[in-house]
């Protein structure tokens, strides 16, 4: 059974709001990239999306309080996610970390668990 993987970017934002247009046209051909090596390897990419910045989140609390912006400050905040099935954990974790840390950040792999209906 082919597994299936939450691929989480992790990285600063600040590098993102200020980045020049030619260094945002590179990211998004290093994700295009990343895309087509993955088809290339036989790595199913479900889903995935870029995230907008955390300062516009909305945050729950127990108590039911909703609250503008993140939970906590971080360093480094979630900027997007991919969903992929493969077999390869360790292959796609390497291909993640040559194609989409170029600037830093990191890349958190988890499985998904999946319930049967």
């Amino acid at each position: 059974m082919t597994d299936r993987w939450m691929v989480l970017l992790w990285g600063d934002e600040g590098f993102w709001e200020n980045a020049s247009p030619e260094t945002q046209e590179r990211v998004m051909g290093e994700h295009q990239a990343y895309s087509d090596a993955c088809t290339e390897r036989g790595y199913t990419i479900l889903g995935g999306e870029e995230l907008g910045f955390s300062k516009n989140a909305l945050t729950v609390r127990p108590d039911g309080i909703v609250t503008e912006g993140p939970f906590v400050e971080l360093a480094e905040h979630l900027g997007g996610y991919y969903v992929i099935e493969t077999d390869d954990a360790q292959g796609l974790a390497e291909l993640t970390g040559k194609l989409l840390l170029t600037d830093g950040g990191g890349a958190e792999l988890r499985p998904v668990v999946v319930h049967d209906a």
